[in-house]
C-alpha cells in the first residue's frame, strides 16, 4: 500500500520532521532555561548562606561584647562593694572604740558608781539565769 499521492506524503512527513525539530528545540530551550534557573537558585542559597553565616558572625560578636561587659560591670560593682563593707566595717570599729573610751572615762570619774552598776547588773543577769532552772 502505497501512498497515491507521493508529494503530499512527502509534505506531511516533512511537515512532521519540522514539528518534531521545533519540539526538540523548544524542549532544549526549556532544559537550558531550566539549568539557568537552577544556577540561578544555587547561587541564590550560596548568596543567603554567607550573608546568614556574616550574621551569626556578628551576632556572637555582640554577644561575647555584652557578655564581657556584663562581667566588668559586675566585678566593678563587686570591687566597689567591697570598698563600701569596709568602710562601714571601720566606722563600726571607731563607733566602738569610741564607746569603750567613754566607758573607761566614766570608770575613772565615778568608780563607785560603775562598781554599782556592775554589780547590780550582774545580779539582775543572775536572777534571770535562776529562773530559767
Amino acid at each position: 500500500m502505497s501512498d497515491p499521492n507521493p508529494t503530499l506524503g512527502t509534505a506531511a512527513h516533512s511537515a512532521a520532521a519540522t514539528a518534531a525539530d521545533q519540539m526538540k528545540t523548544n524542549l532544549g530551550e526549556a532544559g537550558s532555561h531550566l539549568k539557568s534557573a537552577a544556577t540561578a537558585a544555587s547561587e541564590a542559597l550560596r548568596g543567603a548562606a554567607g550573608v546568614a553565616g556574616d550574621e551569626l558572625k556578628l551576632g556572637k560578636a555582640q554577644l561575647k561584647s555584652e557578655l564581657s561587659d556584663s562581667a566588668l560591670a559586675g566585678i566593678s560593682a563587686a570591687e566597689f562593694g567591697g570598698e563600701a563593707a569596709r568602710e562601714q566595717m571601720d566606722a563600726l570599729m571607731d563607733k566602738g572604740r569610741d564607746l569603750i573610751d567613754s566607758a573607761a572615762e566614766v570608770i575613772r570619774e565615778r568608780p563607785l558608781t560603775a562598781f554599782g552598776v556592775a554589780l547590780a547588773t550582774g545580779w539582775v543577769i543572775a536572777k534571770l539565769g535562776r529562773r530559767g532552772d
